[in-house]
């Protein structure tokens, strides 16, 4: 047997050489490429957070175009001419409107004070988004220092009676609308002092109920926000300010109208506060305390979720207070009839 003579084996090795990686900071970005092509993808939560990292972004991010585009896209009813001169007058303009005018407000100041200087002029700008789109955009203004506004009962209402406002949201006859308007309707309410240049958002961004009317068909849905303006144990302790979106019309399969956009005060007790009640609440919350969250919704819901337990609560103290004075007066007038009945037995 022979066995044929291998040649060596051989292999060859690769040698892969890496490049050493390019150290890259902002520094080798030129400004105008940030400004123009990174800073106008952020929305203005993002561009808040984006000035907080460095010296050169929050000049970047200070720019006042970019903030003007910032709050057009968020509520287009900032483009009107009365709402750009008070936004004009504030001392960054537009990043002092979004500042004030997105976070939720809580209610009372850091430093509670007892007189506050109701404001003259109300001025609502109201934006109405369905799935990211708006279909609803209004300003209005408000007189508030008149006796009637003063002493009748407060109600801020976007649309006349005959007026309605065509919009893609779908009629379908059954609770499904509901659910869905839930998550897909979005609205913003910012309430503005345009005297003191004071401004705050009394949405709660999305719904915290939406029902439909059992007789009408006609569907509610409710944005709020709870404010803490009131004195300890006092129905005004917490208020609610409760807007109602009314949407109806179209047959079922079409298309829905809104119909009515208002905004009222509640208190604890079920009473919707007048005017002069409703500006001391406007009032303290203006001065008072805003959180920049990007769950406004979750807060929201919560604190209405709150409000109406302690509005529960407070109902059922009230009756079993009346349920004892009512025990207390029958008592009362039994043993009046007793004692009547035994003085002229005894006679």
């Amino acid at each position: 047997m022979s066995f044929s003579k291998q040649p060596p084996f051989s292999s060859s090795t690769a040698t892969t050489t890496l490049e050493p990686p390019i150290a890259t900071s902002l520094s080798t970005i030129h400004p105008d490429i940030l400004q123009s092509h990174v800073l106008t993808r952020l929305d203005g939560l993002s561009l808040f957070s984006a000035a907080c990292t460095s010296t050169e972004l929050n000049s970047l991010a200070s720019h006042r175009d970019l903030w003007t585009n910032i709050c057009h896209s968020t509520w287009p009813s900032t483009s009107t001419p009365r709402i750009r001169e008070i936004i004009s007058r504030l001392p960054n303009g537009s990043r002092s409107f979004f500042s004030e005018s997105f976070p939720l407000t809580t209610g009372l100041p850091a430093n509670p004070q007892r007189n506050y200087d109701y404001p003259s002029e109300l001025i609502s700008a109201v934006d109405i988004h369905y799935k990211n789109k708006p279909i609803f955009s209004k300003v209005v203004e408000t007189e508030a220092s008149s006796a009637w506004f003063l002493c009748s009962p407060f109600r801020i209402d976007m649309l006349d009676p005959k007026d309605t406002c065509r919009t893609p949201i779908p009629n379908s006859g059954s609770e499904e609308t509901c659910h869905d308007l839930v998550g897909d309707l979005s609205l913003s309410w910012i309430l503005i002092d345009p005297t003191r240049l004071r401004s705050m958002n009394l949405s709660s961004h999305k719904p915290v109920s939406v029902q439909r009317h059992w007789l009408s068909g006609e569907v509610h849905a409710r944005f709020a926000t709870v404010l803490a303006a009131g004195e300890r144990g006092s129905a005004s302790e917490c208020v609610q300010c409760g807007i109602v979106v009314t949407c109806g019309g179209g047959a079922q399969g079409g298309e829905m109208d809104v119909r009515g956009v208002s905004l009222q005060v509640e208190d604890m007790d079920g009473v919707f506060l007048d005017g002069e009640g409703s500006l001391g609440i406007f009032s303290a919350g203006f001065e008072g305390k805003k959180g920049m969250s990007g769950r406004r919704e979750i807060e929201g819901r919560k604190r209405y979720e709150m409000f109406l337990g302690r509005k529960r609560e407070r109902k059922e103290r009230k009756l079993k207070k009346e349920g004892t004075l009512d025990m207390l007066c029958v008592s009362f007038g039994v043993m009046v009839f007793l004692s009547l009945g035994l003085f002229l037995w005894l006679r």
